[in-house]
């Protein structure tokens, strides 16, 4: 399709991150009535190793004003909206013929796109002939809630980030956990560590680990302090350890540490690929948003 008239389309550049965040921050607003973004989540999505900004992005310009962006991340989980001061111009069908072409010719043979329940862009992407894949939940433990440490197992403890191979161990525990997932393809170090350690801002204290009695790490919990959240991107216990109670004496240390330092809520995200959405309800969280995942077979 020819672009919407007075509009141009490039590739985005390291510069344009403060732009694409204001971007990605309206649409949030507008469509799942809050922002979540942070200008540190664009710069770690930018730095993974597998990650092209020259030919995996671009921006919508009106003149020095970004209106919309896209990227497309291994060929499969893209990511792209327009301002909803610009919608109706056709240019989310302009946007969205470009994410289908980019994945496509990374070879890939299915792309999708999670966007809030309910929202606009659902009704595109079901328009446009995707189908619905899974569902995913943002749940909130309340500023209000009395936070009680969980107990672990005899000879098991909880120890923070240290540095050094902690980063490899971390990943590796969260990589595992993570691909007995369907439709999931397996990450790298290089991918994981810019939304992790590598993070801008990061602290040791975000980083903790549970062991066992030999001193083995078996499970770990990465918790990202945005504003006055508490955000616990990742949560993940080897599957021989499991049903002992480990992620929740996890979980119950990361809602901790982030009131430590200044969060007055914590939040997680899961979906019904994992199966513990109780989990996190049976430790006082409760469900404050609903996404669901739109794909294509291309």
């Amino acid at each position: 399709m020819a672009l919407p008239d007075g509009l141009t389309a490039r590739p985005h550049t390291l510069d344009d991150a403060q732009a694409v965040c204001d971007l990605v921050a309206a649409t949030e607003i507008v469509d799942a009535g809050e922002a979540a973004i942070e200008l540190e989540d664009i710069q770690g999505d930018w730095a993974r190793s597998s990650f092209d900004l020259a030919t995996q992005s671009i921006g919508l310009w009106d003149g020095s004003r970004l209106v919309a962006a896209g990227e497309v991340f291994k060929g499969r989980r893209a990511d792209a909206g327009v301002h909803p001061e610009h919608r109706g111009r056709g240019i989310g069908t302009w946007l969205a013929g470009w994410v289908e072409d980019c994945a496509r010719s990374s070879g890939s043979k299915l792309v999708g796109q999670t966007v809030p329940g309910g929202s606009g862009a659902e009704e595109f992407f079901r328009d446009r002939g995707y189908r619905e894949g899974w569902t995913s939940w943002v749940l909130q433990l309340p500023p209000d809630a009395t936070i009680e440490p969980q107990p672990l197992p005899h000879g098991h403890a909880l120890r923070e980030f240290r540095g050094g191979e902690d980063g490899w161990t971390a990943f590796h525990l969260v990589e595992d956990a993570f691909n007995e997932w369907p439709d999931r393809e397996p990450s790298n170090y290089d991918d994981w560590a810019p939304r992790g350690p590598l993070r801008p801002g990061f602290e040791p204290w975000q980083i903790r680990f549970v062991t066992d009695a030999d001193g083995t790490d078996v499970g770990v919990c990465y918790t990202i302090l945005a504003g006055a959240t508490g955000y616990v991107d990742a949560i993940a216990v080897r599957a021989d350890q499991r049903g002992l109670g480990l992620a929740r004496a996890l979980l119950a240390d990361a809602f901790a540490r982030a009131r430590e330092h200044g969060a007055s809520v914590s939040e997680l995200s899961t979906d019904s690929r994992t199966g513990a959405l109780g989990l996190y309800e049976h430790v006082g969280m409760h469900v404050t948003q609903t996404w669901r995942h739109w794909m294509t077979d291309l």
